[in-house]
């Protein structure tokens, strides 16, 4: 897969919108990536779940729910490599964990997530795994946003890798 197909695919889901958009962590753009159009697309799907399988090997998987568990579950399929998922909060019933799944202690974890804009809710995925006894060195992400998530997670000694910037994403026209 190429980063051209991919565009291609998001965009064909119209999954790119212009206008004024409030983002997750309060502030506006002029552009959208509306994760919830090409994480139902099966054609973006098969395309994201290859990318994300040549770049994480044998390693165990993380979702950061509620957008990165369609992505895991795909890549899971197309790696044969297990996952869990990484909530945002605990739930007030059953097991109230933050990590669903199986996670063994010093378990090494790479996290998948839809969209980086600060990284908050990926650094967020990273601590909780961690906490359940994760390793974890790496987030992939569909698109960076480029707005500062690779700059926060580096503060948790996090590297941000992703198959698409926004400069490539809006570049593409």
């Amino acid at each position: 897969m190429t980063n051209d197909e991919l565009i291609a695919a998001l965009r064909d889901a119209e999954a790119v919108q212009y206008g004024e958009f409030e983002l997750s962590h309060g502030g506006t753009s002029d552009y959208y990536v509306d994760k919830y159009l090409f994480e139902t697309d099966p054609h973006c799907l098969e395309l994201i779940a290859e990318a994300f399988a040549q770049r994480v090997g044998d390693t165990k998987l993380a979702g950061v729910a509620l957008g990165g568990v369609p992505l895991v579950a795909v890549t899971s399929v197309e790696t044969g490599n297990p996952y869990v998922i990484a909530r945002k909060q605990k739930k007030d019933y059953g097991t109230a964990n933050l990590v669903e799944g199986r996670l063994d202690d010093g378990e090494e974890v790479v996290v998948l997530e839809d969209i980086a804009t600060t990284g908050q809710s990926a650094a967020d995925a990273v601590e909780a795994l961690r906490d359940a006894g994760a390793t974890v060195n790496r987030v992939l992400v569909v698109v960076d946003r480029e707005e500062g998530a690779a700059e926060n997670l580096a503060e948790y000694d996090v590297e941000l890798e992703s198959l698409l910037t926004a400069t490539e994403l809006l570049d593409a026209e």
